[in-house]
């Protein structure tokens, strides 16, 4: 198995490389600024040049960043050439290359209105930028290439992806206790866990699994935005005394969802169980690892989070 990655330095890329190390397993990372969506004859070169049999595309606006899907509203063209213009190319090229694609995706393809969490056959209706070019990026996937895997995920964190964990605490700590949360739920995804799936399908795909189309993965346990703060914060206060002075007058301060967020990015996951045989896992443990790592000593003997 040789894979080339598009998106390796994104969260999940960097995650992702690091499991694929922990098996042996031989590929090819295009460094940032090496591909430029908008030549399509280069890109077709890189791929070609580096003879994978697989492609994975973890490329996204914005990539790694909780913010990109209110910052891509400022930015629309940008957004449209990563995540539609991009992948349509790759798609193609890997078409004519008689290769597969595997290609993260995002539950922003749908406007939040439904209670339970989606499944793969729910109607998709973005409400921004950046799930509207999402959707057209997976049209373009499975209008050029039949061998395609596309992941949809939801809310997914970890180290460089957890803007909103540090400003939730930040602000506790400024606001004496008052944070700022969205009427929202969501199931809480490790950028660990969204790698181990990938790496899952990536080794099925090479055994010429017949496993084509669409998957919904997110973490096991669903979550209240308000009720994922609390527990952000408790964690937090194990290791910041600011913090923990503060957790018995909490004020969490209910704001309105507007577009482009949406209520509700919660997925089904029993596809990608009955086809992969992939289980939901827990994201408490990598939370706790996250948030403790904010407190490792710097040199100097300063807190990051300080």
């Amino acid at each position: 198995m040789k894979p080339l990655i598009f998106g390796a330095e994104s969260a999940v890329g960097k995650e992702l490389l690091k499991q694929f190390q922990a098996r042996g397993v031989s590929y090819v990372a295009l460094e940032p600024g090496r591909t430029d969506p908008r030549d399509s004859l280069g890109l077709a070169k890189l791929i070609t040049q580096a003879e994978p049999d697989q492609v994975i595309n973890l490329s996204s606006f914005r990539a790694g960043s909780q913010l990109a899907v209110l910052e891509a509203e400022q930015l629309p063209a940008q957004c449209e050439l990563i995540n539609h213009e991009q992948p349509s190319v790759i798609a193609q090229v890997c078409d004519h290359l008689a290769i597969p694609l595997l290609h993260l995706s995002t539950a922003y393809l749908f406007n939040g209105d439904k209670k339970l969490g989606y499944n793969e056959q729910d109607v998709v209706k973005p409400l921004g930028v950046y799930g509207a070019s999402s959707l057209r990026g997976e049209e373009a996937i499975a209008a050029s290439l039949q061998r395609h895997v596309i992941v949809r995920s939801g809310w997914i964190f970890g180290t460089g992806q957890d803007e909103h964990i540090r400003r939730w605490i930040s602000e506790a700590r400024e606001n004496e206790g008052a944070v700022d949360v969205l009427r929202r739920k969501f199931s809480p995804t490790p950028v660990e866990d969204i790698a181990r799936v990938l790496v899952a399908i990536s080794h099925q795909v090479d055994c010429h699994a017949n496993v084509w189309g669409i998957y919904h993965y997110c973490g096991l346990e669903t979550k209240r935005e308000s009720e994922f703060v609390q527990h952000v914060l408790k964690l937090a206060a194990q290791h910041d005394e600011s913090i923990y002075r503060l957790l018995d007058h909490l004020s969490l301060n209910l704001q309105r969802v507007d577009p482009p967020e949406i209520v509700n990015t919660t997925l089904a996951t029993k596809k990608i169980f009955d086809t992969f045989g992939i289980k939901q896992r827990s994201w408490h443990g990598n939370l706790q690892a996250l948030i403790k790592s904010y407190y490792k000593p710097r040199p100097g003997g300063a807190n990051e989070e300080e």
